[in-house]
């Protein structure tokens, strides 16, 4: 059983978040989509861990599910 490590690991989210917004500034939706898809498949393949993907894509899902008042559980990803 893989679990997924979902504990605040970045030590400037901030700056990954700037970075991120920087990176789509003047695409167009559909170089935003692709650039997004561009870096799952990066990060996917740096985990190489395909149970470990399944458990995030399906954490990814179901934060995308969840009601919008409910509390996330401290460590996931919304």
């Amino acid at each position: 059983m893989v679990t997924l490590d979902t504990r605040p690991r970045l030590g400037d989210p901030d700056a990954v978040f700037v970075a991120l917004v920087a990176a789509h500034r003047d695409l167009s939706p559909e170089e935003s989509r692709r650039l997004d898809a561009a870096l799952v498949l990066l990060l996917a393949n740096h985990i190489g861990d395909a149970e470990v993907l399944q458990a995030a894509i399906a954490a990814a899902r179901a934060a995308i599910r969840a009601p919008t008042e409910a509390a996330e559980p401290e460590g996931t990803v919304p």
